[in-house]
């Protein structure tokens, strides 16, 4: 009896210390992919395309399920709660990941320590807008009327303390200029009312406002990438419209629950970045003008930390919070 206790707590030292590939092969049942944004939004669409092209080249099978509410908060933290076995995901985004943090009193997690990086998915700069019939064209004709009658000029954005609204905080420090803020709840206000004039100027994501720009809805004064958007090539950037170096983006990307085991994240990765490389996500960002982002776990938990403190720092200055 003695000689078998021996073998069989060998055998259990074994498996304890056999990698993730000799032990049940990972994934053997659908991966949970939360997104807390509501369905139908640009969240959602990465979500489903990235999940949809993984599952075609591996054959994994995704749930993908909408949990949306508190800025995003409530989805990630079902992800940051669950069990750290690589069957519950979420797609976080830079609002949820990098000023949520500041912005909400209580946040019942913390991005940083709660959640593992598994890689970038795509980012989306922003683009500032005028209504069609607007006399405001570019953004030399932005700043001399924002000088002339500090406060006077109104820009929307979908809310308090959302990259969009930090993203004009920065431009007004920058150019030296005072607007007033205009928050709404969601994009589709917002957009509205610069188009029917009650509001001079929206900032919004690419994605959202590609449309409207194509169809001549509004009127495109710069973008916030350090690049041109391929989607509005046309458009110049902050960066080159006299404010060297400034860039307001928007990132998407996949996490787990802390502790997530490194060959989960391993696997997850190497799934994640065969699918961001293929043409077809590529068409499909581009047409809905976002743009593929790879990146290592690592570089993503370094980007979530260095846009943390500089959010922060602009939530901060503008004394915005939510209880």
């Amino acid at each position: 009896m003695k000689f078998f206790r021996h073998i069989l707590a060998a055998a259990a030292l074994a498996c304890a210390v056999l990698p993730l590939s000799a032990q049940a092969a990972y994934p053997d049942k659908p991966i949970r992919l939360i997104v807390p944004f509501p369905p139908g939004g640009g969240t959602d669409a990465l979500a489903r395309e990235v999940a949809t092209k993984i599952g075609a080249d591996t054959g994994w099978s995704f749930v993908v399920e909408n949990h949306p509410g508190a800025g995003g908060n409530i989805g990630v933290n079902m992800a940051a709660q669950a069990t750290p076995d690589g069957y519950t995901i979420v797609l976080g985004q830079t609002s949820n990941l990098a000023i949520n943090a500041t912005l909400y009193t209580h946040l019942p997690y913390d991005p940083e320590k709660s959640l593992t990086p598994i890689g970038l998915v795509a980012q989306a700069p922003l683009v500032l807008v005028t209504g069609a019939k607007s006399p405001i064209k570019t953004l030399a004709d932005m700043v001399k009327a924002a000088k002339a009658k500090p406060g006077s000029l109104t820009v929307a954005t979908s809310g308090v303390g959302t990259v969009a609204h930090l993203t004009t905080v920065e431009l007004q420090k920058n150019a030296g200029i005072k607007v007033t803020h205009v928050p709404y709840k969601g994009a589709e206000q917002g957009l509205t009312d610069v188009i029917s004039g009650r509001v001079d100027m929206y900032m919004s994501s690419v994605p959202t406002l590609i449309g409207p720009i194509r169809s001549g809805m509004v009127h495109a004064l710069a973008v916030t990438s350090l690049k041109r958007s391929d989607n509005i090539p046309d458009v110049p950037t902050l960066a080159e419209s006299g404010y060297p170096g400034f860039e307001g983006i928007t990132w998407f990307g996949p996490l787990g629950p802390a502790n997530l085991p490194a060959g989960v994240v391993k696997t997850l990765n190497d799934a994640l970045v065969k699918a961001l490389k293929s043409l077809q996500i590529e068409k499909q960002f581009t047409s809905q003008g976002a743009m593929v982002d790879i990146s290592s776990p690592q570089e993503f938990a370094t980007l979530i930390h260095k846009d943390r403190i500089r959010w922060g720092q602009l939530v901060k200055e503008t004394g915005a919070h939510i209880d």
